[in-house]
């Protein structure tokens, strides 16, 4: 247990570093569009290649911060049935969506990385003839540390599953001695 304590908090501190340095890419960004938008509608000259930019920080932003919004179980989740389950059956579900949860992010990192190194690898952007390769493979790296938050979220859950089991067993052993 002290250590899924370690690595849970070795990985925190991981996913908030990665993601605090993706937020910086906010400000940029809104100056970058906001700049855009007044030279267009005010003066009628726009930033050449603002919207590619303005696409690449998005980029870094959101996927950069996938895994610290599980981390913060930040996503969406829907417990209007599972929340009247009882508490061995919800530690079941759990486990089962935190393994399949892996599952479809290993493929995203495995294809996100066969998109990178492919033969598209060396497109460049429009305008600003940008190389798409770090922003491409950011796929990968922000879905394998949202898959390192997975594993962490799927030891918890079995740590949870076996303490609940264990503790109902316990509790029949209790009931049946008296």
């Amino acid at each position: 247990m002290e250590l899924l304590a370690k690595t849970k908090k070795m990985m925190q501190r991981l996913t908030f570093y990665v993601c605090y340095g993706s937020m910086f890419m906010l400000i940029p960004m809104m100056f970058l569009t906001s700049t855009d938008v007044i030279g267009r509608r005010f003066f009628g000259r726009p930033i050449s290649g603002a919207v590619e930019l303005s696409e690449y920080m998005l980029v870094v932003v959101i996927l950069l911060g996938l895994a610290y919004t599980q981390q913060v179980k930040g996503h969406p989740r829907v417990t209007l049935v599972t929340s009247r389950l009882p508490v061995l059956l919800q530690a079941v579900l759990e486990v089962i969506m935190a393994i399949l949860g892996l599952l479809i992010i290993s493929i995203v990192i495995w294809q996100g990385w066969v998109l990178a190194t492919g033969r598209m690898s060396t497109i460049v952007s429009d305008v600003l003839r940008i190389p798409q390769l770090p922003f491409r493979l950011l796929v990968s790296v922000g879905a394998a540390l949202f898959l390192l938050e997975l594993l962490v979220d799927l030891a918890i859950a079995v740590a949870k599953l076996f303490n609940i089991s264990s503790g109902s067993k316990n509790e029949k052993t209790a009931t049946q001695v008296k």
